[in-house]
Parts: structure tokens; C-alpha cells; sequence
């Protein structure tokens, strides 16, 4: 592993933890550490560890960003909210098309739970949608900012419209790629620095960086030297946008 070049946990990086086995992103997890310091938990791994896999992320000093997309009733997405709240995750992503009630909702849970140091991150429009129109976007956007989200789910190509609208909303981006990752399914990707001299806020670091763990098991022969594999790609995420 390349040591070369300063390490910070920076509160820019969250690192797409999207397997199915708990030991296992732990194991991811304390491979990205010195350069990283959000850890997303998203449907696959919640599925199958629950809310112990925020608290296993928030125990090695991960703020948790708990990516389940909520989309139900409001009564029903506020009860579900404030028990991530209480599991320690510091945000939560609901749909913004599930209208102001939904996402009204999702906040008051989030904030119950948490003693208000958690916020909600509006989704507007997925990453692997090819067909994203402004008016929409901007109406998504507005309505996080109404129904006191912290933030929202963007990609990199809507950032502009983001700030215009609300300019005081944390921008969390996926769909981030290395130089030369493939796109896999997403529609719109972008660099680390790029995406972070647009404005983004935050980015989600998957495929670009877990790729070489990915179908992998705690018992896999070749784990070791893909965790290294992974620790020296999420280096390169973390070096490419120091100066920045």
C-alpha cells in the first residue's frame, strides 16, 4: 500500500459500504479510514445487519450516512426515521417525490431520534435516470429547502441548479468515477475533483473504489490483497482532491 501523501478522514468521502455482509464492510470500512469519513449504509447492507450497521460505522468514528430512501406514509417514514436517528446515523436519505408530507415527515422522525444533530437528504432525481428535467429537478430541490432538509442527492450535473435554488443545501453526489472507470449503470458520473470544484459537498465513492471486493466473502482467498487494492484506490479519491 502506498503510504505516500497526507491522510485525513476527509468528511467529503463516504464510501458506498453496498455488500451484504457485515464483517465484511467492516472490514472495507477500516480499509478507507485514513481517508474517508463517511460511511454509507445502503438497502443491502441494512437488510441484512440493520441498524447494528450504523452503529458499527459510527464506532470506528464513520459519521453514517444511512441511504435507505424512504418512501411510504409519513406516519410510517417518521416512526422508520426516528429509529435510524436513534441508531446513530447523521443522515437519511426520503424521496422527494413522495411530496412535502413524506419528506416533513422524514425530518421530524430524524430530528426526534437523534436529538436534532441528524438531517434528511432530499433524493431528486437517481443517478441511472437518463431523462432529468430541470423543471422537475428544481421542484424536487425547493421542496427539500421547504420541508427543512439538510441537504439532497444530486448528480453531478445538476450541482448548478442545486446552488441556484438552494444555495444553503448540502450537495451529496454519486456516481463518481476515477479517470477511465467504467460508467457501469450510471447516467451521469463524474471525477472527485471535478465533481468538488462544481460545488458538491459530499461525494459517494462505490464501484470506482470497491470493485476489487466486490463478490467477495470474509472466507475469500484473495480478500487481503483486495482490501489493499481498495485502500490504495479510495488514496487516489482522497490525494486527487487535497488541493482542493
Amino acid at each position: 500500500m502506498n503510504d505516500a501523501g497526507p491522510r485525513r478522514h476527509d468528511p467529503r468521502l463516504a464510501i458506498a459500504l453496498d455488500v451484504d455482509h457485515l464483517d465484511l464492510a467492516c472490514l472495507m470500512a477500516d480499509a478507507v479510514r485514513p481517508w474517508m469519513g463517511v460511511a454509507k449504509v445502503g438497502f443491502e447492507l441494512f437488510s441484512t445487519a440493520g441498524p447494528t450497521a450504523i452503529t458499527a460505522m459510527v464506532d470506528r468514528g464513520f459519521e453514517v450516512f444511512a441511504d435507505l430512501k424512504f418512501h411510504d406514509i409519513p406516519n410510517t417514514v417518521n416512526r422508520a426515521a426516528a429509529q435510524v436517528g436513534r441508531a446513530g446515523a447523521r443522515w437519511l436519505t426520503v424521496h422527494a417525490v413522495g411530496g412535502p408530507d413524506v419528506l416533513r415527515a422524514g425530518v421530524e422522525g430524524l430530528a426526534e431520534g437523534s436529538g436534532g444533530t441528524a438531517q434528511v437528504l432530499g433524493v431528486t432525481i437517481l443517478t441511472s435516470d437518463a431523462d432529468r428535467s430541470r423543471e422537475v429537478l428544481e421542484e424536487r430541490v425547493a421542496l427539500a429547502r421547504d420541508t427543512g432538509c439538510g441537504g439532497v442527492i444530486c448528480s453531478a450535473a445538476d450541482i448548478g441548479v442545486v446552488k441556484e435554488v438552494a444555495p444553503e443545501l448540502k450537495r451529496v453526489v454519486p456516481g463518481i468515477r476515477l479517470p477511465d472507470s467504467s460508467h457501469d449503470d450510471q447516467a451521469s458520473v463524474a471525477t472527485p475533483a471535478s465533481a468538488i470544484e462544481a460545488g458538491a459537498s459530499i461525494l459517494v465513492i462505490g464501484r470506482t473504489v470497491t470493485s476489487p471486493v466486490q463478490g467477495m466473502t470474509v472466507d475469500s482467498v484473495h480478500l487481503v490483497q483486495a482490501l489493499v487494492d481498495l485502500a490504495d484506490r479510495a488514496q487516489l479519491v482522497g490525494t486527487s482532491i487535497n488541493h482542493l
